[in-house]
């Protein structure tokens, strides 16, 4: 970890350098040493940090460089803090407050010029101490990947002998890979096994292995751990050691003196015109798979190679253009059951857990998320306590302690950690950041990817946004199995993730070890003044009482059970904040002191009750994230304009009702000069009605990815399509005429943004926009109160991304026929059309539809012709649809029942008495 703080302080000292540090004598020169020093250790600390549990010279060290970087970024952030809160008013008040000003900045120098000689010669002493123990880590035996790779060389081969007995859930993943293998095309090709550490990819591919009805098939058979530290060469040689003695063949003379290309080409001639499997297990690096791949002869003889991986990525690589990804999932609720019951209760009746032990068994189970090696581990644990309640109940409660101290479980951390070690350091601290969200909290994708900005976790990469990189960065660690997929939007693309909960303890553990973050979770626990990052989780907020943290970064609350005016003071103990995340608290005043936080870069006060937001708001020129949805602010003051870096502006409110009503959205009133905020990327949702002028200056904001314009009346349509045309960023519209009968006349957008995915429209539409059309990467289309004469399915039915079509009193016609076309499209939804008497679905329409939704369309007699042709059609949804309409559905006696009977999930929804109510056919 020190690895992580060092590169964080590194990546700020170039930004120091640029902005602040280059321009003060006496500083500059300090603060380059200390960066080239740092930089300098920074070659041994990733070997540094694996070193740290096995050796204690080595954690020593390892600590010193952390706080060094620590202080030196404490030092400088209360610097930056000091110029952040500098006056700028002009006049004569503000000539003696710039003075007074001068004189305070040159004692902050001088300051900061004696900080920084002090942390000069520590740093300087670490150097020398190092030299003077001998403590060169590249020289200390064996590097610690090699070191790791044999134990968990050793770890792995235990996967070998597991009796058919110990295994659950392998029956039908065996089949299908040995299905892949034997059938098929006579190609060679590529199997890849991936999954999360611990899974059970190799104990499933070794059963694959050695299975009659493939050792039948196959010529010769090879199987090769790569593991991190690989070296071609070993590689090569185990591969023809294993194929010549097979077949009972001498070696090719002088092998062990071979080079790489002379083993190739070896390898190469032995498998030519042969068929045969090899197995690659434990791949970490692509190096491995490009040094490998080109020895395999594709004879056209029905060769196969499988590989394992904990990362997709490198999967994805290996399988190229030929060959298939194989997921292999965790074990299922019964499953898992069954192999926990096993482990621990063998010797007992039915291998059922007594009464008394069932729920707290269940409850240690959930723990595991299906892993069958974390349920072994925890399992053998379980063997070693007493069967009682009592005790049961103190491995549930501390199985976090337990993970870290108990020598059963060591061994499974270590292989858990192996994927944490691997990453680089701006993926680690990405991932040891997730240890402040609760167990099992669904972690939004937008909100993770704006705290790793703020948090100063991303780098800049030319051609894109700082976005768009921590995006690549949550993806990575998806793929490394280190983050599991929570919900994904219709397009597949990410909605919200979360972290399995013995990753989630392993994170949680080495954040706190390192100081990077503490959780507080409930009464009792202890916090130090020196805590960087701190998350509240489900507390009463008698933490803030006397709150106390100079060093504290940010600031993350879940759910508190209080109102928190009088609790929290947001004053110069807390100055160095950079995110703030009240979400969810129940807040009636904006907090005092907020407005003196001039780092801050992140402010959430989400589905709080905040009414208004002073103006001192202006203050925090470093503000990147503003999130006010959900609550009840519908003004922001005139000195928002000083927000230069402001990214992120959410302010609205949806009031949900049983349907959701023309003024459902509740936005704010814009001001004067929003369009100086050119940094804006989201900016959701703006009240139109404010004159002409506003909307005219949204076209200043050309990084708009994200727009939400409400009360819009017919004569701004000129203005707002001129502005539109400015963002060729814009990926996701949404426009709302000011009363359900104002048309929306966007009739005069000539070149829409070339990357709209989103377009949602509530209001009059006198006919549908010429450029909707011509939207080649739209996914979502949401027509609401459109009123329109002329179907526009023949409009939309060459959309060639369209994946979800939402009309809601949009068309005033008596038939829908979709005669072809929307050919991706997944899921339709008709609402509310009052006319609407009959729906055709032609024969090529429609192909890839998964979900129909049908809601109050009281004329419409039957379900759509031709329904029972959609043959990927796996939901039907009605609401509050006519008695006479659902009748001729109902099974057996229902005429229509035989259109949708091979449809697995039917329902009919109705608004009763205040609630919703529903049946499955």
């Amino acid at each position: 970890m020190a690895e992580v703080a060092v590169a964080i302080l590194l990546e700020k000292l170039v930004v120091l350098f640029e902005d602040e540090v280059k321009a003060l004598k006496g500083v500059h020169q300090e603060v380059e040493f200390i960066r080239y020093e740092l930089e300098s250790m920074q070659a041994f600390l990733r070997d540094a940090d694996e070193r740290e549990e096995s050796q204690e010279g080595v954690k020593a060290w390892v600590k010193q460089v952390r706080d060094i970087a620590y202080n030196t970024e404490d030092v400088l952030d209360e610097f930056m803090f000091f110029a952040a809160q500098q006056s700028k008013r002009r006049g004569f008040i503000g000539l003696l407050q710039r003075s007074a000003n001068f004189v305070r900045r040159l004692k902050a120098i001088n300051r900061l010029v004696d900080q920084m000689h002090d942390i000069k010669a520590k740093i300087i002493d670490i150097a020398q101490r190092r030299q003077r123990y001998n403590f060169n880590i590249l020289q200390l035996g064996s590097s610690p990947i090699s070191m790791v790779d044999t134990w968990h060389d050793d770890l792995r081969g235990n996967a070998f002998f597991l009796n058919e007995t110990d295994l659950v859930g392998i029956d039908n993943p065996r089949s299908e890979l040995i299905h892949l293998l034997i059938n098929g095309e006579s190609k060679l090709s590529v199997i890849a096994v991936v999954g999360m550490g611990g899974v059970g990819k190799t104990t499933l591919v070794k059963k694959v292995y050695d299975h009659p009805n493939l050792v039948e098939h196959f010529q010769h058979h090879a199987w090769v751990t790569v593991s991190n530290s690989f070296k071609v060469e070993e590689l090569l040689r185990d591969m023809l050691l294993q194929l010549f003695t097979e077949i009972m063949q001498p070696l090719p003379l002088g092998m062990e003196g071979m080079n790489a290309t002379n083993l190739k080409i070896n390898l190469f001639e032995f498998l030519q015109q042969k068929r045969y499997v090899i197995i690659f297990d434990d791949i970490w690096d692509l190096q491995a798979w490009e040094a490998l791949k080109y020895v395999l002869p594709d004879c056209d003889c029905g060769s196969r190679i499988i590989v394992t991986t904990r990362n997709y990525s490198i999967a994805s690589s290996c399988v190229e253009s030929y060959g298939h990804i194989y997921n292999l999932r965790h074990l299922q609720d019964l499953e898992a059951w069954d192999l926990f019951c096993r482990k621990v209760f063998r010797s007992h009746l039915n291998n059922e857990p007594p009464l008394e032990l069932q729920e707290l068994s269940r409850g240690i189970l959930k723990r595991c998320e299906g892993v069958p090696l974390v349920i072994r581990a925890i399992g053998g644990l379980l063997l070693t306590k007493e069967r009682s309640v009592t005790e049961w109940q103190r491995v549930h409660d501390s199985l976090g302690a337990h993970l870290q101290s108990n020598d059963q479980l060591k061994s499974m951390m270590k292989i858990l950690l192996l994927s944490y070690t691997d990453l680089p350091y701006h993926l680690k601290s990405c991932f040891l950041y997730l240890s402040i969200f609760p167990e099992d909290y669904a972690i939004d994708r937008m909100r993770i990817i704006r705290l790793w900005i703020a948090e100063g976790f991303v780098e800049e990469k030319e051609g894109y946004t700082v976005e768009e990189v921590a995006e690549d960065y949550l993806t990575e660690l998806i793929c490394r199995n280190l983050v599991q997929v929570k919900k994904t939007e219709i397009d597949g693309s990410l909605r919200s993730c979360q972290v399995h909960d013995i990753l989630r303890d392993l994170i949680i553990s080495k954040s706190r070890e390192d100081n990077f973050a503490t959780t507080f979770a409930q009464p009792g626990n202890t916090l130090n003044d020196k805590i960087r990052r701190l998350s509240v989780h489900r507390f009463d907020g008698s933490v803030f009482e006397n709150m106390r943290f100079p060093l504290l970064r940010s600031l993350i609350i879940f759910g508190i059970d209080k109102t928190l005016n009088s609790s929290i003071q947001f004053d110069h103990d807390v100055r160095l904040l950079r995110v703030l995340d009240l979400a969810g608290v129940s807040l009636e005043v904006f907090p005092s002191g907020i407005s003196k936080l001039y780092l801050l870069r992140y402010l959430s006060l989400r589905n709080t009750n905040i009414k208004m937001l002073p103006k001192s708001i202006g203050k925090l020129k470093n503000l990147e994230t503003l999130d006010l949805k959900q609550t009840y602010v519908s003004e922001l003051p005139a000195e928002m304009t000083k927000l230069k870096k402001l990214r992120h502006l959410l302010v609205y409110r949806y009031e949900v009702e049983s349907y959701l009503p023309f003024h459902s959205k509740q936005g704010f009133k814009a001001f004067v000069g929003m369009g100086n905020l050119v940094s804006l990327q989201k900016l959701s949702i703006v009240e139109a009605n404010q004159g002409n002028a506003i909307i005219r200056e949204l076209g200043s904001l050309c990084q708009l990815r994200r727009l939400g314009v409400i009360k819009l009346k017919k004569e701004d349509g000129i203005d707002l399509c001129s502005s539109i045309q400015q963002m060729r960023n814009l990926q996701s519209l949404d426009v709302t005429s000011i009363e359900e009968g104002e048309v929306l006349d966007l009739q005069s957008l000539l070149s829409p943004p070339p990357l709209l995915q989103r377009l949602y429209m509530r209001g009059k539409l006198e006919k549908l926009p010429t450029w909707i059309p011509s939207l080649s990467n739209l996914v979502i289309l949401s027509l609401r109160w459109s009123r329109l004469k002329e179907d526009p399915l023949e409009a939309l039915q060459n959309l060639p991304n369209l994946l979800e079509l939402g009309l809601h009193q949009a068309y005033e016609g008596e038939e829908l026929c979709f005669k072809g076309g929307f050919q991706r499209l997944k899921l339709l939804s008709l609402n509310n059309l009052e006319g609407l008497k009959l729906v055709t679905v032609k024969d090529a329409a429609l192909p890839q539809l998964q979900a129909l939704c049908i809601q109050r369309c009281a004329l419409l007699e039957q379900v759509p012709l031709g329904i029972e042709r959609l043959n990927h059609l796996k939901e039907l949804f009605f609401f509050d649809m006519p008695d006479e309409f659902s009748s001729r559905l109902l099974p057996n006696v229902g005429e229509d029942y035989w259109k949708v009977r091979n449809i697995l999930d039917i329902r009919f929804v109705y608004w009763r008495n205040g609630d919703w109510t529903n049946y499955r056919l």
